[in-house]
């Protein structure tokens, strides 16, 4: 779709407090709450969930008594962490009677499935937990009771109108629910059960025995989690994140400091960039290429061989991932634009192929979102006659909503407000597009506007501009890179790179200051006549300091060029 740009009102020529206001964030009380989060006190009661004391005290009851507890975690970078999270905190403070347990992607989809919960029976699991799943699972829940065990489902995903009838459902978006926050991860809600596990033990005379403060070294896979799911990275999140990068810069865990340096990162200047284009797709790739457990296994390594494995296994799968989504990407593009040619523009895309693996198309829809500006429902078949598929937002729409205005179309779909995944009879996918179409024609945008934060000159960008925006890190979903305009420069030298000159580097020069700019993964015909060897142009870009081999570089990345 054609973009305008505009540029927000100054109120400052102070940079910082220029993009808070943009963001609406004006008294003192608010700025020094976004620029200084504070661990004690800017973390809601845990006990404010819903079921959260029910929770708490079943598992200390099962602690007490060595039941045995089945961590029933999802199989994405959330869910994964989580996952970790429990496990470790079981371990820290000496409950050994648990056993890890994450689905199969391809088997058994999301959730808990019926060959799930007979594994646990047959391993003599009395209590399950979950995590980032579970709240939708209805009968799979009465399943489970009927073999005698309880379930605690722990998940942030959005609950139908009837809950699943487990010993306790936390879930801060039930309708119910009184806690301050509605956009927690899933590993983000694991927290909140192990500080009130602690809080409600913490100097009493009972089993559970941590050092004051210990549990924050957890804070990386909070961090991580919070970083990979797309949840908007104010309030409470803004907090995990923050506090999980400063952990995941100390980081003990072995998996991750091989993976650090296989990746050539700086550790102790890691960003959030680097969790979500080089940390969570490899994580991620583990359920998608093969088994959720090999990622989880990184997290949890202890020893320097285990670890190497799981990173050199992880890395190569993630490679044979890249090959297969740009594959998919290539063919659906080609597809979309002749949809487009043929039947004029739509609100929302829908496209399938039978051939295609359902667990990697939310990659490919991400990038279609992304490059036409619209909800993107992709499906393919894995196994039997059920289509699988995966959709993203383009940042404005919820899907779940979307496909909620559509159910009669799913036999089962979920998520939240930027993701989701459905099921559909192989009946029913001729009609999807239509349903989703009538669904969502009040989200179409002809004339999409975005308005950057300011406009600046290549002089304007230096080490103190930079750490004026870095102030406002981390950045993501309801807190985007600040976003600038240059109008009037020169692009000097345009130049490709990487393996199959998939990237895009440029050095720009206006009067005596020059800088370069890069795009990832950019076609070279992707900005067409607006950029060109040595003819000014107006750049759309982010401002950014990259680290890596030691090194730093202040750079801008592109967005646009108008």
């Amino acid at each position: 779709m054609p973009k305008k740009y505009s540029v927000k009102p100054k109120v400052s020529d102070n940079l910082t407090e220029q993009l808070l206001h943009n963001r609406g964030i004006k008294t003192k009380k608010d700025k020094e709450i976004f620029l200084n989060p504070d661990f004690e006190k800017h973390l809601h009661d845990p006990f404010l969930l819903p079921d959260m004391k029910k929770a708490v005290g079943r598992i200390l009851k099962a602690i007490e008594n060595d039941e045995k507890i089945g961590i029933w975690s999802d199989y994405d970078a959330d869910g994964i962490p989580g996952g970790a999270l429990l496990h470790d905190f079981f371990k820290l403070i000496g409950f050994n009677n648990f056993i890890n347990y994450i689905p199969c992607r391809h088997t058994e989809g999301h959730g808990l499935s019926i060959e799930g919960i007979e594994e646990l029976k047959k391993e003599k699991v009395d209590l399950i937990i979950t995590v980032d799943c579970g709240i939708r699972d209805n009968e799979k829940v009465l399943y489970a009771n009927e073999k005698k065990m309880e379930v605690i489902i722990s998940d942030h995903h959005e609950p139908d109108k009837k809950l699943p009838k487990a010993f306790a459902v936390i879930n801060h978006k039930r309708s119910d629910s009184k806690y301050p926050e509605k956009i927690l991860c899933g590993t983000g809600v694991v927290w909140k059960l192990i500080q009130a596990i602690i809080k409600m033990e913490r100097g009493k005379d009972g089993k559970i025995k941590i050092k004051e403060g210990h549990e924050k070294w957890l804070l990386d896979l909070v961090g991580l989690a919070t970083l990979s799911d797309m949840v908007p990275l104010v309030g409470e999140n803004r907090v995990l994140a923050f506090y999980g990068l400063k952990v995941l810069r100390k980081s003990r865990r072995l998996g991750l400091n091989k993976l650090f340096g296989l990746l050539r990162m700086d550790k102790k200047n890691i960003t959030e960039d680097d969790i979500a284009f080089m940390i969570t797709p490899r994580i991620n790739a583990a359920s998608r290429m093969g088994h959720a457990l090999d990622a989880f296994n990184l997290l949890v390594a202890q020893n320097e061989a285990d670890a190497e494995g799981y990173v050199r296994h992880l890395d190569k799968i993630n490679g044979e991932r890249k090959i297969l989504v740009a594959g998919i990407v290539k063919e659906a593009n080609k597809k979309i634009k002749e949809k487009i040619e043929n039947e004029g523009e739509k609100p929302v895309i829908v496209l399938g192929n039978p051939d295609w693996r359902p667990a990697i198309l939310g990659l490919v829809a991400g990038n279609l979102a992304e490059e036409f500006g619209r909800p993107v429902f992709l499906w393919g078949r894995e196994n039997g006659d059920n289509i699988k598929g995966s959709c993203r937002s383009e940042g404005e729409t919820d899907v779940v909503v979307l496909m909620e205005k559509a159910k009669n179309h799913f036999l089962e779909y979920g998520g939240h407000k930027m993701s989701g995944g459905f099921v559909v009879d192989y009946e029913k996918i001729h009609t999807l597009e239509d349903a989703l179409v009538e669904a969502s024609t009040h989200f179409l945008n002809n004339n999409l506007e975005i308005v950057a934060d300011t406009e600046l000159n290549l002089k304007d960008i230096s080490e103190n501009s930079v750490a004026e925006i870095l102030k406002l890190a981390p950045f993501g979903i309801g807190n985007e890179k600040p976003l600038f305009i240059f109008r009037d420069i020169l692009p000097e030298k345009i130049n490709r790179f990487g393996k199959a000159k998939e990237h895009l580097s440029v050095n720009f020069r206006d009067g005596s200051h020059t800088i370069r700019a890069i795009s990832f993964f950019t076609s070279p015909d992707q900005f067409g006549d607006a950029l060109k060897e040595n003819i000014k142009t107006n750049l759309v870009a982010n401002i950014e300091k990259s680290f890596y081999n030691s090194s730093s570089e202040i750079r801008l990345r592109i967005v646009d060029f108008f």
